[in-house]
This record gives structure tokens, C-alpha cells and sequence, in this order.
């Protein structure tokens, strides 16, 4: 059943449309907290009460629309109202059902349902927030699908886990991080269940969340995760074993537990060696990326140095000119040096300069230490991404050896059945009386 419920206003036209003639039939089934007595007063009811509040969508519309072809009962219809009420937060708030009777295009007549809510909390004089509705009536209708056994519509179902041999390397460390939830494996399982009619349909929806369908040991079907977890298919959809068979027939063609188990294997360990690929070649590029930072840093410090270098230069040439005009010439040049002014301009003239250096030095002691620091940020950030590269290359290498492993394992697993079932077989023939046969040395009785 799908529900699209929206937040809104405009009562009077709501209440028009839900009681249109163009239906073949209408019936209000429930107006509940309401003085009024039809659509049209108990939504006026609801404005006015709004007109309290700075609401202006003070109702909430819930359409509710089954599957073609099926037949819905009022009680399922309002339990399905009622799960919506609660999930929206609206319990208690006054509402009204109605139900329509239309033929669609095709010509067939189709039955399905309104709700519509008053926002308005009457004690707070405040519209109630109906955060992410979209998505929880999503998730009942996705309930409201498995538990009819209803055939899923594919935009609603969720594909849960995913083929993992179409993760990129993000995802797939992603999803190492945050593990398998039970609850998305059983719902992986039961969508793909209810979006498909055959054994080919539903082999394709779990491979899309990332389970392979094989042959079990006791005779039933299960699946197959990367991890090389075996899931019991009728338990994990909440189903019976005959309703599985019945869907699924035959299940000789299938492999069995441990030959699924190779296939998994090897083509997770394929997936792995192209994420390591990918990462040697991240590697590479990060490698000469950092190359190329640090010669455009090396240029661009070198052409701050020499700036630097050349503006003191001309500083000092023009500091040094403004020191030399303090020293007069000539007959007053004679009078500093009588008086003593020579000397103390010498003497200024030299601090002067001395400072004028140190500065100078300090300067270029700034610039050093900031180049520095530059570089050694290139440096280490270089460093932190080698360091990343390593671990995820380690962790790489150790899932392929996981996978490795179960190959292995899966292997030896198919060699001890196999030789188990050759034993058995060589039992039978021991245990089974020989045919007697007469020895040509001895003639025949009928000669």
C-alpha cells in the first residue's frame, strides 16, 4: 500500500476535492474530535483554530492507495491510518477518513483512502512538527508490503547490503567500519523476496544487496554473504520452506555451499587486487603531486628571498645615502670636527647601521623559520598520506587473505565431500551381495 501524505492548507478546497462526485463512490467512514458534522465544518473547525497559531498548513493529507487487483478491508485500511497517526506524532489529534471508489484508465474499479489530520495542538496553541514524514510512510508502506506479501514496487524497495563487487574502494572501507546490521540483512532478503516472481528475478536481487544464492547441505535454498555466511532464505524473509520450494522449484541446477564459496571467493579477491591497484596508483600521483608542490614552494620561497634580499638592499643604499648628508663639508665640516659633531654623527651613523642590520637579519630570520614551516607541512602531509597508502594496502592485503583462506577452506571443504561420497558409494558396493557367476571349468548341467 502506498502512502503520500503531505502538510497543507486551503480547507475548503480539500474538503471539495475528498468529496468529489467524479468518484463512483465517496463515504465518510470517520470524523473523530470534530464538533462539526461533515468535511467542509470540521476543517473550517481546524482553520480557525489555526488562525490562533502563525501555522499556515495546519492539516496533514494521507492518501492511501493498495496494490491493483487487491482487496482491502476498512479494519486494514484504518490500522494502517492508525500506524501512520502514531509514527507522525499526531495521536489524539482530530482526524477524518474517507473513502473513495473510482475506476481507473484501465476501467477497473479501485478502492483506496484519505486521512486528514489537524495539526493544531489545542492545550499549546502550537502546530505539531512533522519531521521527515516522506520517509516514515515509506517505511510503512515497505511493512505494510511484506507483511501481505504484496509485490513490492521497485522504487520502494530497499536494496539493504549491496553487491560488494561493485563497491568502490570508499565504500568498501566504509563499510568495514561500520559492519552488518541484522535488521538491514533481514530486510535485504525481504525486499529482494517481494520484488520478485521467479528464481532468476530473486537470484538478481540478492546478488544487487550482496548475497549469492547456492544449494544447502540438508537440501534448501540459502544464500551466501562475502563473508562466506550462510543465511537460511525462509528465515531470513519470515517464510515458510514449502513457500520457497513453491517459488523457487528445483534447486539441483544451483551450486552448493562450498562451490558458491570459491566463486565469492575469487572474485572478492579480483576486487581486491583492484582496489590495491588503485591505491598504488593513488600512491603514484600523490607522489609526484607533492613533487610538483614542493618545486613550485622551492620557486616561489626562492623569489621571496631574493625580494626580500633586494628591498634591503635598496634600504639600506638609501639609509646609508641619508647617513652620509648628516656629514657637512667644508669650512662647517671643520667646525664639527673642532666642536666634536663629527664624531658624535660617525657614531650615531654606525648604530644606526647596526640596527639597520640586525633588523635586517631578524627579517630574514622570520622568512627562514616561515619557509621552513611551509615546507615541513608539505613534508608531512606527504608523509601522512604514504602512511594512509601503507594501511589501507595492509588491510588489502589482509582481506585478500581472508578471501584466500576461504577459497582454501571451501576447497578442501568440496574434497572431503567428494571423497566422503566416493566412501560411501565403494561402502554400497561392498555391503551389496555379489552376482554369481559359473566358472567355465565346470560344464553345464544343460549339456
Amino acid at each position: 500500500m502506498i502512502l503520500v501524505g503531505n502538510q497543507r492548507g486551503g480547507a475548503r478546497d480539500l474538503a471539495s476535492h475528498l468529496m468529489k462526485h467524479e468518484n463512483e463512490r465517496v463515504e465518510v467512514a470517520e470524523l473523530r474530535g470534530f464538533v462539526a458534522d461533515d468535511l467542509d465544518g470540521a476543517f473550517q473547525e481546524s482553520y480557525a483554530i489555526s488562525r490562533g497559531t502563525k501555522c499556515k498548513q495546519f492539516l496533514f493529507s494521507l492518501s492511501l492507495n493498495p496494490p491493483k487487483g487487491t482487496d482491502v478491508s476498512d479494519d486494514q485500511f484504518i490500522s494502517a491510518v492508525d500506524r501512520a497517526e502514531s509514527r507522525l506524532g499526531l495521536s489524539g489529534q482530530p482526524r477524518a477518513v474517507v473513502f473513495h471508489e473510482k475506476h481507473g484508465d484501465d476501467g477497473e474499479l479501485r478502492r483506496h483512502a484519505h486521512a486528514v489530520w489537524s495539526r493544531i495542538d489545542v492545550e499549546e496553541m502550537k502546530a505539531i512538527p512533522l519531521p521527515h514524514s516522506k520517509r516514515k510512510m515509506q517505511d510503512i508502506s515497505r511493512d505494510l508490503y511484506l507483511e501481505h506479501g504484496w509485490k513490492m514496487p521497485r522504487g520502494l524497495a530497499v536494496s539493504g547490503e549491496r553487491d560488494p563487487r561493485n563497491f568502490t574502494l570508499a565504500e568498501w572501507q566504509q563499510a568495514k567500519r561500520i559492519g552488518q546490521d541484522p535488521r538491514g540483512i533481514k530486510a535485504a532478503f525481504q525486499d529482494a523476496w517481494a520484488i520478485s516472481d521467479s528464481k532468476a528475478a530473486f537470484t538478481h536481487a540478492l546478488q544487487e544487496r550482496g548475497y549469492w544464492l547456492a544449494r544447502g547441505d540438508k537440501r534448501g535454498y540459502v544464500a551466501v554473504d562475502h563473508h562466506g555466511e550462510v543465511h537460511n532464505i525462509a528465515k531470513r524473509v519470515g517464510i515458510k520452506t514449502r513457500e520457497v520450494r513453491e517459488r523457487l522449484g528445483d534447486m539441483d541446477a544451483l551450486p552448493s555451499v562450498a562451490d558458491t564459496k570459491i566463486n565469492i571467493a575469487r572474485a572478492m579477491h579480483t576486487k581486491m587486487e583492484e582496489f590495491q591497484r588503485e591505491v598504488a596508483e593513488k600512491e603514484e600521483r600523490e607522489c609526484k603531486d607533492a613533487e610538483a608542490k614542493r618545486e613550485a614552494i622551492k620557486a616561489r620561497q626562492k623569489a621571496q628571498r631574493d625580494a626580500q634580499k633586494e628591498a634591503a638592499r635598496l634600504r639600506q643604499q638609501s639609509e646609508e645615502q641619508d647617513r652620509q648628508k648628516r656629514i657637512r663639508r667644508g669650512l662647517l665640516g671643520l667646525l664639527d670636527r673642532l666642536t666634536g659633531e663629527r664624531k658624535r654623527t660617525l657614531e650615531r651613523n654606525a648604530q644606526e647601521a647596526e640596527t639597520a642590520q640586525t633588523k635586517d637579519r631578524k627579517e630574514r630570520d622570520h622568512l627562514t623559520a616561515a619557509q621552513l614551516a611551509q615546507r615541513r607541512t608539505v613534508v608531512n602531509e606527504r608523509i601522512q598520506q604514504r602512511e594512509e597508502n601503507k594501511t589501507v594496502t595492509r588491510s588489502l592485503t589482509e582481506d585478500a587473505k581472508v578471501f584466500h583462506n576461504m577459497e582454501a577452506d571451501a576447497e578442501a571443504e568440496r574434497a572431503a565431500r567428494r571423497e566422503a561420497f566416493k566412501e560411501h558409494r565403494r561402502t554400497q558396493s561392498e555391503d551389496r551381495p555379489r552376482r554369481r557367476t559359473r566358472s567355465r571349468d565346470v560344464p553345464s548341467l544343460d549339456r
